[in-house]
């Protein structure tokens, strides 16, 4: 237990970390959880949007998951902002509870609400950018919007933020070429959880799934690189491309015509969401796994397959790219075609390669990526910046009484 027990609040747009959402809300989730049983006292405040609805939760008090006290509020307007005054309301009455607080998302209102109660009641905050700040994204998508919110609403609250957290030094990097005034920046890397038992491979559920296959498993998204995976398995006659993953910006609809277009739809398979008992044995069963993403914050899909066992291949744009160099433990390579497919094919056409990649980064993941070790981590910077303000809870509470 750590010699202070702290009270964190987490500040996320959407919290359901079992579905569409993927990886940045389980990682989430799965920081706070550790926190929970490293002693600390943990409450989220998130909405209730869950995609183009709202979930069926409670608002305005507490849910428990795995230890973490989570309040959703309603969301009644500016969807596309996540824009909720019960949430405000909350911010403002609540906030002096709190040591610290941790805003998990860029270009929306609950962080912009949330690091002006902060601010206003003297309490350090943290934002991490979940991989959205990185000038390509930013002018490939709205880019006028995002540039305007950067200049008139983000710039300040990172200005103001105690530390910028970052998980890998690809996105400290993808953020120092926005020239952002930022008072710290801590990378500390995402961590991974993985069962020490799994269901077995069910091939009636996955018919597609059929002799030796790469994988990918993740949202469907311009993103990810999926185009120019595809193109490279032209070149890749031998071996079964398996993308798995849910399409909610109906995307898949052009990759398929894609498939179909250079006529390989016979060695790759869109087999939709794999739910989370199954994605163990589909990436313990898969040759390798291959994330091709033109930009990727972290990449946790990659550590996940790294505990599995699953030699990987990825692109220098992906966070966790030299971590997987430093581990042997796959192929980093550049994301044009040819390149993907000479990676692709090197593996495939050794086994006993795969199987030493496959081990080294299981070990790697086990030393280095722990949630239990990432806790402690984060746990430094919340005491490291706690300290740098000056102030403590009770002084706090005395100037809000004082208002």
């Amino acid at each position: 237990m750590p010699a202070r027990k702290l009270s964190i609040l987490h500040v996320v747009p959407s919290y359901y970390p079992a579905t569409r959402y993927g990886g940045p809300i389980r990682s989430v989730h799965a920081l706070c959880a550790a926190l929970v049983k490293h002693g600390h006292r943990v409450h989220v405040y998130t909405t209730n949007v869950d995609g183009p609805g709202v979930s069926d939760v409670p608002l305005g008090r507490p849910v428990d998951m795995d230890g973490v006290q989570v309040t959703y509020f309603g969301v009644p307007a500016i969807r596309r902002l996540y824009w909720s005054p019960t949430l405000a309301r909350r911010l403002k009455e609540t906030i002096n509870d709190f040591d610290v607080v941790h805003l998990h998302s860029v270009f929306l209102w609950p962080t912009w609400a949330a690091a002006r109660a902060a601010y206003a009641a003297r309490i350090p905050y943290v934002v991490s950018p979940r991989g959205q700040l990185v000038r390509e994204l930013i002018h490939r998508k709205s880019r006028w919007i995002k540039s305007a919110w950067i200049a008139l609403v983000e710039r300040r609250t990172l200005a103001r933020a105690a530390a910028l957290h970052v998980t890998a030094d690809l996105e400290a990097q993808d953020i120092a070429a926005l020239n952002l005034n930022l008072t710290k920046v801590v990378c500390v890397a995402n961590g991974v959880s993985w069962p020490a038992q799994h269901q077995t491979f069910e091939s009636e559920k996955y018919p597609q799934i059929a002799g030796p296959y790469a994988l990918y498993l993740g949202r469907i998204n311009w993103k990810k690189g999926l185009d120019r995976l595809i193109r490279a398995w032209q070149q890749v006659p031998d071996l079964t491309l398996i993308i798995a993953g849910n399409d909610d910006e109906g995307y898949q609809k052009d990759l398929e015509a894609l498939v179909h277009g250079i006529d390989i739809a016979n060695r790759v398979h869109f087999i939709g969401p794999v739910s989370d008992e199954n994605k163990w044995a589909v990436y313990e069963r898969a040759e390798m796994f291959v994330l091709s993403s033109y930009s990727e914050n972290f990449g946790n899909v990659v550590a996940e397959a790294m505990a599995m066992g699953c030699p990987v291949v990825v692109t220098p744009e992906v966070g966790l790219a030299q971590f997987v160099a430093e581990a042997r433990a796959g192929i980093v390579t550049d994301g044009d075609p040819m390149s993907l497919s000479a990676a692709v094919q090197k593996l495939h056409g050794d086994a006993p390669l795969r199987k030493s990649m496959g081990v080294a980064g299981r070990l790697a993941v086990e030393k280095s990526l722990s949630w239990g070790g990432i806790a402690l981590q984060l746990e430094a910077v919340y005491d490291d910046i706690i300290a740098s303000s000056g102030t403590d809870v009770e002084a706090r509470l005395h100037l809000a009484t004082r208002r």
